[in-house]
């Protein structure tokens, strides 16, 4: 009885600590949140609307504003799909076939994920530049790469890159080809088969994949920067916008634009989950 006593004990002891590490560690994880995620936002929206309403649209409305947006928009509407198609061929190359530079390829694919944007952006300079590599040819054609729309579309377009095809190869890779292989032994073409069989299996992959290509093409920064030339109304997005403003102290514009890129944010937020959830319920 004694035994048994102390035996009863010593778990009494051992789940009244598990409890309270527990406790802590839910504590720590909801203090963490509450400093880093959830002050910053209700900052971004308090200092938006500490005018009101009608000084935050009209922030919006400036021509600037609406330029940064249009301009923001453009450059996701051009890379998110071009990113998608070479996310789904990449993905299928690397998946299905071995060939020579395989692992070259998705190293390339990974580069954008360990290069700086700021270089990123430069790289870009010194390519297209006035004084870069294809820059006089450029300037004897009158083209304009840098300090205009192709630049900041191509400088998002290589920040975006990997999102898709990092998304979708790994959901590939997971399903293997037999289904394919069936289809393609019954007639079917290999572009009914990539169609009806393939994209189907991948399809909450390709979704996932476009979410984040398209919430960091809208919030790019860094490559951006350096490729744009900061001319207002022309060449600043969304971010850029709110940088130049919070430079000059207009605090209710920068904020508003600020608050457009967190709205961003956690509708990407709750796309996500939605798209894990139905993933999982599939």
């Amino acid at each position: 009885m004694h035994a048994s006593s102390l035996l009863i004990q010593r778990r009494a002891h051992t789940a009244s600590q598990s409890s309270l590490v527990r406790w802590l560690l839910i504590g720590g994880a909801l203090l963490f949140l509450g400093l880093f995620l959830v002050v910053p936002l209700v900052a971004v929206f308090t200092f938006a609307l500490q005018k009101g309403v009608g000084e935050y649209l009209s922030a919006l409305a400036t021509p600037e504003a609406l330029s940064a947006i249009q301009l923001t928009l453009t450059a996701a509407v051009v890379a998110v799909p071009l990113n998608l198609v070479f996310g789904l061929a990449a993905a299928w190359l690397i998946a299905r076939f071995r060939f020579p530079g395989r692992d070259l390829l998705v190293t390339l694919i990974d580069l954008p994920f360990s290069v700086s944007p700021v270089i990123a952006g430069l790289i870009f300079v010194l390519l297209f530049g006035r004084q870069g590599w294809f820059g006089p040819w450029l300037a004897e054609h009158d083209l304009h790469i840098i300090f205009a729309v192709p630049g900041i579309v191509l400088a998002t377009l290589f920040i975006t890159f990997p999102f898709v095809a990092r998304e979708v190869l790994p959901v590939m890779q997971a399903q293997g080809s037999d289904e394919e292989e069936a289809a393609l032994t019954l007639g079917a073409s290999g572009w009914t088969t990539f169609l009806r069989v393939t994209l189907p299996k991948v399809k909450w992959g390709v979704i996932y994949g476009v979410i984040l290509c398209n919430a960091r093409a809208m919030g790019e920064f860094g490559a951006v920067s350096v490729v744009s030339g900061h001319i207002r109304g022309v060449t600043t997005t969304l971010p850029l916008h709110a940088e130049i403003l919070y430079n000059e102290y207009d605090f209710v514009g920068a904020f508003a634009a600020a608050s457009l890129l967190t709205v961003l944010a956690l509708v990407t937020l709750a796309l996500k989950k939605y798209v894990e959830w139905k993933a999982e319920a599939s």
